[in-house]
C-alpha cells in the first residue's frame, strides 16, 4: 500500500527517485516548474519532444524515462540528489487545454502498470508527483467554457483530481508519493 502526502514543498528540491511530469502531447510546457524541469532534465525534455513531434505520444499515456547520468565532471556530486527516473504523465492535448477525467484516468493506470516493475526490479520506493498542471486553472478559459456550454473545465481538485490520485496510486506497493501541490491549495 502506497503512503499519499500532500506538500507544498518544490518538487525540484525533491529526494524523489522518480519524478512525475503532467504533461501535454504538444511538446509546448508553460508551467514554470516543467521548464525548470526542462532545463535540469535535458535528456527526458528531447525524448519527451521527439515522441511529441513523431506523433508517438498520445494523450492519456506516460512515457517513462530512465535518465542517463553523469559520469565526470562537477555534476557527479549532485546526482544523489536527482532522480533517476522520469514520468511524463500526457494528460492534455494542448498547453492551454486543461486535464479531463478519462486523459487523466488512462495516464494513471498506464503509470501504474509501469511503476510494477520499477518497484520490484529497480527498488523504486519514493514518488514526487507535480500536482499543479493538473489543477491548473485560467480564470479567463473557465468563463469562456461556461459560456459555450463545453465540457473541458479544469478538474476540481477536491472531488476529482485528488479522489483519482488517491484511487490508482494508494494500491502501488511499499511506495511513498509526495503530491506538491501549489500554495493556494490548502493541505
Amino acid at each position: 500500500m502506497a503512503k499519499l502526502q500532500l506538500t507544498h514543498a518544490s518538487i525540484l528540491n525533491s529526494s524523489a527517485q522518480l519524478l512525475v511530469l503532467p504533461v501535454n502531447n504538444a511538446g509546448v510546457v508553460l508551467d514554470p516548474v516543467l521548464t525548470r524541469a526542462k532545463t535540469l532534465f535535458p535528456d527526458n525534455y528531447q525524448r519527451y519532444h521527439r515522441a511529441c513531434r513523431d506523433g508517438s505520444l498520445i494523450v492519456g499515456s506516460c512515457l517513462l524515462h530512465k535518465r542517463t547520468r553523469e559520469q565526470a565532471g562537477l555534476g557527479i556530486s549532485s546526482n544523489g540528489n536527482q532522480p533517476s527516473y522520469i514520468a511524463n504523465l500526457v494528460i492534455s492535448d494542448h498547453p492551454y487545454h486543461p486535464a479531463r477525467i478519462r486523459w487523466l484516468t488512462a495516464a494513471l493506470v498506464d503509470f501504474q502498470q509501469q511503476m510494477i516493475s520499477l518497484i520490484c526490479y529497480q527498488g523504486i520506493r519514493r514518488v514526487a508527483l507535480l500536482a499543479r498542471p493538473i489543477i491548473y486553472e485560467n480564470p479567463r478559459d473557465a468563463e469562456s467554457n461556461k459560456n459555450d456550454g463545453s465540457n473541458s473545465l479544469p478538474l476540481d481538485w477536491y472531488t476529482e483530481t485528488l479522489p483519482l490520485l488517491i484511487e490508482y496510486l494508494q494500491d502501488l506497493p511499499n511506495l511513498h508519493i509526495d503530491i506538491h501541490l501549489p500554495k493556494n491549495i490548502n493541505l
